[in-house]
Parts: C-alpha cells; sequence; structure tokens
C-alpha cells in the first residue's frame, strides 16, 4: 500500500529533483577531486615532535621534558607532544639568561578539531590578556637553504635546509621546510597574572606544507578540498627574557635556525604527499599508476 502523501505527484517530483540533486552533487565531488573526509597522515617513519634533539649549536635543553597528566593529554587531545626549556649556550652562566620554553604538538586527520590556543587555553586557566594579540615575522638567516626545483608548481617556495652534523642523528642530511620560510610569521599574546610577572606567548601552525599564524587560518590549509590528508602542528615559544614580541621573535627565529629542519621531520614532507610517494598508500600513487598505459 503506497502512503497517501506519496500519492501527491508533487511529492515524487520533489524527490526526483533531490535524488538528481545528490547524483550531480556527486558527480562533482568526484569529477573534481573533492575529498571531504581526510586521511590521518604521519611523519615518515612515525617520527614523534619530541625525537628533536635535546642540543644544537646554540641552545640546549634545561632540565626534563613536561609530561601531561593523562587527562591534561585529553584534553589537548594529542599524545605526539613536547614542552621543552632550552637555554641559549652563551647566556647560561650569566645574570640574564636566555631561555626559551618550547611547545610543539601535531595532530592529524581532525577535521573538526578546534586548536588549543594560549588565548583560551591560558585564559581559561586564571591568566589575563595583558595587550593586543598582534602578527609579527620571524627572522630566519637562510644561510643554508638551497632551492627545491622538483616540488609541484603552486605549492609556494619550497627550500631545503642541512641538518647538523654534530646535533642530528642524520648528520648533514638536506629536509624540505614548509613552504615560503621567508615568510614565517607567528601571533604574539602578552599576558599578566596575579603575582607573576607580565610574558609572551607566540605560535604559528604548519599545515599541510603551509604556515599560518592563526588558529582560524588551520581549517583553510590543513582541509584543502582536494587533498586527500590533513594535518597541523603547532609550533609555540614562551621566554621570560622576552620584553616585547619582537624580541620574542629574535629568540624563536635563533631557535628555528638551527632546529626548523628537525622540526620538519616530525611532520610529512607535503611534497612527496602532493607527487604520490609519501605514504606508500597514498591515493593519488594508485590514481598515477591506473593512467599509466
Amino acid at each position: 500500500m503506497i502512503p497517501r502523501g506519496f500519492t501527491n505527484p508533487a511529492v515524487w517530483v520533489i524527490a526526483a529533483i533531490l535524488s538528481t540533486g545528490a547524483l550531480g552533487f556527486t558527480w562533482v565531488i568526484n569529477a573534481y577531486g573533492i575529498h571531504l573526509r581526510k586521511l590521518p597522515i604521519q611523519a615518515e617513519g612515525g617520527r614523534m615532535v619530541a625525537s628533536i634533539p635535546t642540543e644544537s649549536e646554540s641552545w640546549i635543553r634545561v632540565g626534563r621534558d613536561r609530561i601531561e597528566a593523562p587527562e591534561i593529554e585529553s584534553e589537548l587531545g594529542t599524545t605526539n607532544y613536547l614542552t621543552r626549556t632550552y637555554v641559549r649556550k652563551d647566556t647560561r652562566h650569566s645574570d640574564r639568561p636566555i631561555t626559551v620554553e618550547v611547545h610543539i604538538a601535531y595532530y592529524s586527520g581532525q577535521i573538526d578539531t578546534v586548536p588549543h590556543v594560549p588565548e583560551r587555553c591560558f585564559v581559561g586557566g586564571g591568566l589575563t590578556i595583558g595587550s593586543a594579540s598582534g602578527v609579527y615575522p620571524i627572522p630566519l638567516r637562510g644561510s643554508d637553504w638551497v632551492e627545491d626545483t622538483s616540488a609541484p608548481s603552486g605549492m609556494g617556495r619550497i627550500v631545503t635546509t642541512r641538518l647538523s652534523n654534530q646535533y642530528s642523528d642524520l648528520p648533514g642530511a638536506r629536509v624540505r621546510l614548509p613552504a615560503n620560510p621567508q615568510d614565517l610569521r607567528f601571533l604574539v599574546t602578552q599576558f599578566t597574572g596575579r603575582g607573576t610577572d607580565p610574558f609572551h606567548v607566540g605560535y604559528f601552525f604548519i599545515a599541510n606544507g603551509r604556515t599560518v599564524a592563526s588558529a582560524e587560518g588551520v581549517r583553510t590549509l590543513a582541509f584543502n578540498l582536494t587533498d586527500d590528508y590533513a594535518y597541523y602542528c603547532k609550533v609555540q615559544f614562551m621566554s621570560p627574557a622576552a620584553r616585547n614580541p619582537r624580541e620574542l621573535a629574535e629568540i624563536a627565529g635563533s631557535f628555528l635556525d638551527e632546529m626548523y629542519g628537525e622540526i620538519a621531520r616530525t611532520i610529512p614532507d607535503w611534497v612527496e604527499v602532493q607527487l604520490g610517494n609519501y605514504p606508500p598508500d597514498n591515493p593519488r600513487r594508485r590514481v598515477a599508476s591506473a593512467e599509466q598505459p
């Protein structure tokens, strides 16, 4: 027996329109290579962010890495993170040592994840924003950068950097940095709290091979509709030695001059992902193989 409502011709017309629309939508998705569901992806070999060296030419770790309690890790949303303090070697025995707390957290395949940022977490913990946030350039020397012309067009400027001969477990190797490193910027905010001096925190995100200085920009980069995979990585700096955002930028730049390549090893090489070479089950590789005669 046909329900009474379905004897109305208008209902069948609407159903036909919806069905046609759904088929058309599916055709558009397939034709334009749109991927609404993102696959998780890790660095080659499953390399974790905590694997970056504890020492470089100018910086050395102070104390132990901070390991959060399980409930904090649950709130953070990842176990692939690092919170470590470094001191600049030439200042560690001075009256004013330059230290920097580096926090890195990696996420993948979570299209609905809201990045954890100090403006939310610190304020929720009782601190107050002392001054308006601003975006500042991070100065990088780039003296050892070499242009990589093998990258697909449209990816921006891709360069490789050389790892340390003395402090890397892959001495002297060259690795690709995220696109356009000459334009690296981070968002800096000053915080104050009862009984504490004002301090500055700055961070940027690496997402699908590019960088962005805001949490809002992560979705645009990491969840590009034509990408099969999605990841983002927050890189954050806090230093009591920085009296203003530009001093924090100088400290971050000094650290990244020696460690950016090591950080890049803990995220997927996006050039290899786009070429279909990584990971081994990359759908782009299957498509390329199917198109070969």
